[in-house]
């Protein structure tokens, strides 16, 4: 339950980030502003609300970490994640080596050759 809290957490915190980087004003922005471009038509007030898109940016992107860490923990600790091809090979015991005996019991024995006439 706690798992699908998180993923749905997650997708929509990564949703709501897209759109809000989106939302931001870029650099060049600001040349229109000098010339009286509609700074008292904005929603924000004369400051175009940067700094309400940039702490609002620094949370989701914080809030982002935090939920791909829990994720990545609690994705690593249940059994149906995937450990790789190496733990999925069945375990020998004995030595890296086979032995001679069991070698030479699991060769199977020549086949006797028909004589030439």
């Amino acid at each position: 339950m706690m798992h699908k809290l998180l993923w749905i957490l997650h997708i929509t915190n990564c949703i709501v980030l897209i759109i809000v980087v989106l939302l931001q004003a870029g650099k060049g922005s600001t040349v229109g502003l000098s010339f009286g471009g509609g700074a008292s038509q904005t929603v924000f007030g004369s400051s175009g609300g940067k700094n309400f898109f940039a702490r609002l940016t620094s949370g989701l992107a914080i809030l982002f970490m935090v939920t791909s860490v829990f994720l990545s923990i609690i994705s690593s600790r249940t059994n149906k994640s995937y450990r790789g091809v190496m733990r999925q090979l069945p375990v020998s015991s004995g030595s890296a080596v086979p032995d001679q005996t069991a070698m030479e019991q699991a060769s199977p024995a020549p086949a006797a050759m028909p004589e030439a006439k």
